[in-house]
């Protein structure tokens, strides 16, 4: 793609908000190449044949074979997906990346974890920060899983304040090393890394420091005991404790006080990959439960066939179709950026860098909308089931209590929410997103007299992507007047961050699955789209109500009088469909094609 195509093609990270996105620029699963089709079987036939048909030893806490499979994964070269051929890997884009995750991530949460800690939060920092010495030496044993990586950065008293950890690096008298002294808690791959990426304060900086720290007992490091977690049970979780290690100085990971920008950028790719991570494991769920409620007769009936249950399979399938959409359009404005930096003349390392922190905020949008996603999907899979979803013989109580960890991981959910919102206004008062036009833009609108005229809304889809407009207006509406009564004092207000961001993630959600399903009905034709375009129905249908919720809760909690009346009354018209869907129908439509394919098959 050229610079020019792609300068006119993405848009900024925030911008979706406030700049209309045409179908044909955004990139689906549908746009897979047949490069990234064969990366994608590829590493489906790998965890079938290593992963799924070893649950039952995952789940029996064999650490021992998280490590094995682990090996076999660096020999596949998946683990060096996203490293540079120059460091032994196997330089791809990022889409593939996120195909790669998504697909080696489903079989086992435990495994999930070991290969997310070990490609992002290992490896990725010293690719992204270390000097030309420090990737040479080290980069490549980690890429072919020579080595093992793991990432030290929470401690007892330091979680979501991640800049707050007590864990010191002291020089040492000749200048040559420094000495590592302190306690670190849930290291993933702490039990099997050689590896570890460790943040210390030296004196008493402002901020941390990262340093590369080879894994040697013998230098005055100690592991805790295995912890016993309600899930991913294979995934080597320890305490480390470091007594006087001693580290090279050249071992420093960029300069000193980087560290806490080294950990909040590995949080941006690893919240986007966390997303993706957790896409096949609802596909795999939503097949699950679609053959057992296709087996399972109650009354004579096959379950699969009851409104109940039909409704849920519905939803579990539309909720994957919109993150799925939303994910891979981020992944896709990444890659680009990346792609015109280095056209630029960026380094591979600042180019990947400024690409993910450019899009910040969706990182953090999906990785909310998209853990949940999975967590919802999996209980409603243990409903299907009914008591035997319950039971260890089946795998959906597993595919529960793994999910459960995505919503803490890169950052609780309740910390992105106020991210997403926090950095969007940041951007805004940056220029980098112009939220003040169009926010005076709403204003004026509801002070103005609403038109009456009935829209036409012949084409695909179109009433649709106009509610979608109008909820960006909702967003704008409740943002503006939030910033105008509370400044620099809204990081304080968090439960009014909570509903912003709520609504921020339904635009986002809704807007991509819509544009998904208008670009494959533009070139695969309508008909081949029908459950595609019930599903960006019902998920649009679904927002709107999160909308209206989280408006009015905000609108109350910050409004009186005159003003609150007429932010209600905006509310209300701009959630106000022309023609209500049928969701009964809608839902439908989706869990016939469900049933008709046996799988999950959009």
């Amino acid at each position: 793609m050229s610079t020019e195509t792609t300068t006119k093609e993405i848009l900024r990270g925030g911008q979706f908000l406030v700049k209309e996105t045409n179908c044909e620029d955004i990139f689906t699963p549908e746009d897979f190449s047949e490069e990234q089709k064969m990366m994608r079987d590829s590493v489906i036939e790998f965890n079938d044949r290593e992963i799924v048909a070893n649950r039952d030893r995952f789940e029996a806490k064999d650490y021992a074979l998280t490590q094995e499979v682990m090996t076999k994964a660096g020999e596949m070269g998946f683990l060096g997906v996203a490293v540079p051929e120059a460091y032994g890997g196997l330089g791809m884009g990022f889409i593939s990346t996120m195909i790669v995750c998504e697909y080696i991530s489903s079989g086992s949460g435990s495994f999930s974890t070991a290969f997310g800690a070990h490609t992002g939060i290992g490896t990725m920092p010293i690719t992204l920060y270390g000097t030309e010495a420090q990737k040479q030496k080290y980069v490549p044993k980690l890429a072919t899983g020579e080595w093992f990586g793991a990432y030290c950065l929470t401690e007892p008293g330091a979680g979501s304040d991640a800049n707050s950890g007590k864990t010191t690096a002291t020089l040492s008298e000749d200048g040559k090393s420094y000495k590592i002294n302190g306690q670190k808690m849930w290291i993933s791959n702490a039990g099997f890394c050689k590896l570890f990426i460790v943040f210390a304060r030296i004196e008493n900086d402002k901020n941390i420091t990262g340093f590369i720290v080879e894994n040697n007992p013998s230098n005055g490091i100690t592991l805790g005991e295995e912890e016993h977690k309600l899930g991913i049970r294979a995934s080597s979780t320890r305490q480390v404790f470091f007594n006087d290690t001693v580290v090279p100085v050249e071992n420093m990971l960029s300069e000193r006080g980087n560290g806490f920008k080294i950990a909040m950028n590995a949080l941006n790719i690893g919240r986007i990959k966390l997303a993706a991570a957790c896409l096949d494991s609802q596909r795999r769920i939503t097949t699950n439960a679609l053959k057992y409620a296709t087996e399972r007769k109650q009354f004579k009936t096959a379950i699969v066939d009851f409104g109940a249950i039909k409704s849920k399979l519905a939803e579990m399938a539309t909720s994957l179709y919109a993150g799925e959409a939303a994910s891979y359009r981020a992944a896709k404005n990444i890659e680009d950026r990346i792609a015109l930096r280095m056209a630029a003349g960026n380094s591979h390392q600042e180019a990947e860098l400024k690409g993910v922190e450019e899009y910040a905020i969706e990182c953090s949008i999906l990785k909310v909308a998209v853990s949940e996603d999975v967590q919802n999907c999996s209980d409603e899979g243990i409903q299907i089931f009914g008591g035997m979803g319950f039971s260890e013989e089946t795998p959906m109580e597993a595919a529960w209590r793994d999910a459960r960890i995505a919503r803490i991981y890169e950052g609780t959910n309740e910390i992105n929410r106020m991210l997403s919102v926090g950095l969007l206004i940041k951007k805004a008062m940056k220029g980098h997103v112009d939220l003040l036009g169009p926010a005076t833009a709403v204003g004026n609108e509801l002070m103005g007299i609403p038109s009456f005229d009935i829209p036409d809304y012949s084409e695909l889809l179109s009433e649709e992507k106009e509610m979608v407009a109008k909820l960006k207006k909702v967003f704008l509406m409740v943002a503006g007047s939030a910033v105008q009564k509370y400044g620099p004092a809204l990081d304080e207000h968090q439960m009014l961050l909570l509903a912003a961001s709520n609504i921020l993630i339904e635009i986002y959600l809704a807007e991509s699955a819509i544009l998904r399903t208008e670009k494959n009905a533009k070139r695969f034709g309508e008909a081949a789209q029908k459950e595609q375009i019930a599903m960006s129905k019902l998920y649009l249908y679904n927002a709107v109500d999160t909308v209206i919720k989280n408006g009015k809760e905000a609108i109350v909690s910050m409004a009186e009088g005159d003003e609150q009346r007429m932010m209600l009354m905006g509310l209300k018209r701009f959630t106000k469909y022309t023609n209500q869907p049928n969701v009964v129908e809608l839902r439908n439509i989706i869990a016939d094609k469900l049933k008709a394919e046996n799988k999950y098959c959009f």
